[in-house]
């Protein structure tokens, strides 16, 4: 409730004041919380015990100080006991005669939030019109006038008791509307049967709960409305409540084939006259997440220890691979070399099958090789214009310099496609559709979509990038911009959309990575932290004529890095010793312009492998010297 103005506090205050009788009200703590100008004059008491939050004990104790209450030997103790009285206040009705001569009534009300309300009313002139017929009245016996007197005691106290009684009616009447608004606005069907396995009651919410049954069921037998199969489940469940054994189960509604969780609860009749309360709510949705939750559970259980096993086993064949390849070139006889043959071939399945089992879940990660921007844009023209009417003219502007770049040819071939669809659907059967693409500052490659159709609506504006939104109707999924802007990110870029004055332009920007020419052998950095893994790698390194230095760490990496300038070439494990990883030291190279690669055993949905794949080429293990040539020389790099 809003609190009052001051305007509306002295409208109530004066109308108070008005009453012809005295009046208080205190809270639940015996504090004041308001009184009228009668009861101060009444009662003759000083401002600050007419102030708000006054002290009901010391009003007490300042009217029983002046004998208000009769003579008193111990004031301290009437006042403690009047508290006390008030403390645990119950409604009444009383009169009694002051210390000056005069008569009051005092009817007393509790509140429903706690406190009560008091009125007295001076009835000085009732009693002496009492007396007063009692001495004249000659042909009335004592009894009768004693009677009379009596009777209009009853009447004030009756008349006190009825306006406590609709008062009471009042808040029962309030309550009841608002437990069976609450019950009937509740997500869950609630209903009490009786003995006789009938409704007693209902929130008219079993038809939502469970379709196919009647809306008014209050009479009708449990059994007949559930229908007998739903009734054949739960009866045992309902038994064992009749007997006074609550009970919370779940079971499929074979009417409506939804999950449905049914809580029994006896009511606090006995024996035959027991019933239940019986509270029913869908839980298909809450099951539904449950169990694809469990499935995402094994599912990522099974990847962390194909991870670990995967890993462990990348490096034995990396391994057996190099020395195989060694054995290879050896002179040894005919059947030694078709032995290590087979040895290779069967080493190079087995890499095969662990990156397949280890890549069974996730998305993909991006995989950076030499992209040639023109070639992506050609290929983007020879797959969109069949898919364009006649009246819609695709324009490539590339700005570009042509020169490599390190990029996902794939993921950014199927995003500009999306966007040069999206732009037709907007055009209609005419329009115009530009692509432009430029370097910006040299930190982007940026890339903008423009159209010239009717442009985002205010909603799409702010809503187009999430997934299942469409303007499209039954026609769109509403996954195309979601899906754009989901690569673009994983591409380490951004993606912004806006109106121009005519159509719509949507905007990628992805890292510029200039691709470094490592084709020719040099000081190469080799960071692995496994030796006899490292000393393979290192003898692949040197068959193609590069010198290497070793280190285990990134911290023992940079340290070099530093005190040796003509490294050429940095091949480094994603999983090395120490707390940095190797994607944090070839984050750290950046700005250094220095070719550098990553190798790893983890799966391509290994948060280390997507954040290393956004920065740098990766080769998966196992990996042979001539895989490790072409990766190298980015002829492949996959």
């Amino acid at each position: 409730m809003a609190p009052r103005s001051d305007s509306q506090q002295a409208m109530m205050m004066a109308g108070l004041n008005l009453i012809q009788q005295a009046l208080s009200i205190y809270d639940d703590q015996l504090r004041l919380v308001v009184a009228n100008a009668r009861f101060r004059d009444m009662f003759d008491l000083p401002e600050h015990l007419m102030t708000p939050g006054a002290s009901f004990e010391d009003t007490i104790r300042v009217i029983a100080s002046r004998g208000e209450y009769g003579d008193s030997e111990d004031v301290e103790a009437l006042v403690q006991e009047r508290v006390e009285r008030a403390k645990d206040f119950e409604p009444h009705y009383m009169e009694r005669q002051r210390h000056d001569g005069r008569w009051i009534s005092v009817e007393g009300t509790p509140l429903p939030g706690g406190g009560w309300v008091a009125v007295y009313t001076d009835i000085t002139r009732t009693k002496r019109q009492e007396a007063l017929l009692r001495g004249r009245s000659e042909e009335l016996s004592d009894q009768l006038l004693r009677y009379a007197e009596e009777l209009s005691s009853a009447n004030r106290e009756l008349e006190s008791t009825i306006v406590a009684l609709e008062e009471a009616k009042r808040q029962v009447t309030i309550s009841e509307r608002r437990m069976r608004l609450t019950a009937e606005m509740m997500p869950a069907h609630i209903a009490h049967v009786g003995p006789d396995r009938r409704y007693t009651y209902s929130n008219r919410r079993l038809t939502a709960i469970m379709p196919g049954r009647p809306s008014n069921i209050i009479g009708h037998g449990i059994a007949h409305t559930l229908g007998q199969a739903t009734y054949d489940k739960i009866e045992p469940y309902l038994n064992a409540a009749f007997e006074g054994a609550p009970g919370v189960f779940e079971f499929n509604d074979p009417m409506s084939s939804r999950r449905i969780r049914l809580a029994l609860t006896p009511d606090s009749e006995k024996g035959d006259e027991r019933g239940v309360y019986i509270l029913s709510m869908d839980v298909t949705a809450e099951t539904q997440a449950r169990v694809a939750l469990q499935q995402t559970r094994r599912r990522e259980m099974a990847a962390q220890m194909t991870s670990g096993l995967a890993h462990d086993f990348s490096n034995l064949l990396t391994i057996i691979l190099g020395m195989q390849s060694k054995l290879e070139k050896m002179p040894l006889p005919a059947p030694a070399q078709e032995l290590i043959g087979g040895t290779l071939n069967a080493a190079r399945r087995g890499g095969t099958l662990l990156n397949r089992i280890a890549d069974m879940t996730g998305q993909r990660a991006p995989q950076l090789k030499a992209t040639d921007l023109a070639r992506v844009f050609a290929d983007l023209r020879t797959l969109a214009t069949p898919s364009l009417p006649e009246g819609i003219t695709l324009v490539i502007d590339n700005q570009i310099p042509p020169a490599p770049l390190l990029l996902d040819a794939g993921m950014l071939q199927d995003s500009l496609l999306n966007l040069v669809l999206n732009a037709r659907d907007a055009c209609g059967s005419k329009g115009t559709i530009t692509l432009r693409a430029a370097l910006i500052k040299d930190t982007w490659v940026q890339i903008e979509v423009d159209d010239t159709g009717a442009g985002f609506s205010k909603l799409a504006l702010t809503k187009a990038l999430d997934p299942f939104f469409t303007t499209k109707g039954t026609d769109g999924s509403g996954l195309g911009l979601s899906m754009v802007y989901d690569t673009t990110k994983l591409m380490g870029g951004q993606l912004r959309i806006a109106n121009m004055d005519q159509g719509a332009r949507v905007t990628l920007q992805l890292p510029l990575r200039p691709v470094h020419d490592s084709r020719r052998p040099g000081l190469s950095l080799l960071v692995e932290d496994d030796a006899e893994l490292r000393g393979v790698i290192r003898d692949m390194l040197t068959a193609q004529g590069h010198m290497v230095i070793e280190a285990t760490s990134a911290d023992e990496a940079l340290a070099l890095m530093d005190q040796v300038p003509e490294i050429t070439l940095v091949l480094s494990d994603i999983d090395i010793e120490g707390d940095a990883t190797g994607v944090d030291l070839i984050t750290t190279l950046t700005q250094r312009a220095l070719p550098a690669y990553l190798m790893t055993s983890f799966p391509r949905t290994h948060p280390l492998y997507v954040k290393g794949a956004q920065i740098a080429p990766v080769i998966r293990k196992p990996f042979t010297a001539e895989a490790l040539r072409r990766f190298l020389t980015a002829e492949d790099q996959t």
